[in-house]
């Protein structure tokens, strides 16, 4: 293999490495839930805890987010992360849904 073959191979190569990365930086951000969803209004699920609906959902009391729901994976700073409830996708940490368990302490 001579010099100039070499040089294009790593640059290929190098490019086709920063491809795969920008892909997999794109995919870790995953789409927050839609509130109209089927599985979403089902389960009461609101971007903004304070907008539950009380009279479906009495127990619901405005600290219940998801930022402090055991199901939620997200980090406590995030403004969204994954939950298990809704593979695939991020949910607000703001957000609620009648799923919600508290977090242990």
């Amino acid at each position: 293999m001579n010099h100039s073959n070499r040089r294009v191979f790593v640059l290929q190569t190098l490019a086709c490495t920063t491809a795969l990365m920008a892909v997999g930086a794109a995919r870790a951000q995953a789409a927050l839930v839609n509130e109209k969803d089927a599985q979403a209004l089902s389960l009461g699920y609101v971007a903004d805890s304070s907008k539950a609906d009380a009279k479906k959902y009495p127990k619901h009391v405005a600290s219940q987010m998801c930022g402090n729901c055991q199901i939620y994976a997200g980090k406590p700073a995030d403004t969204a992360g994954p939950c298990a409830i809704f593979p695939g996708k991020s949910v607000s940490s703001k957000g609620w849904c009648s799923a919600y368990v508290k977090k242990a302490a």
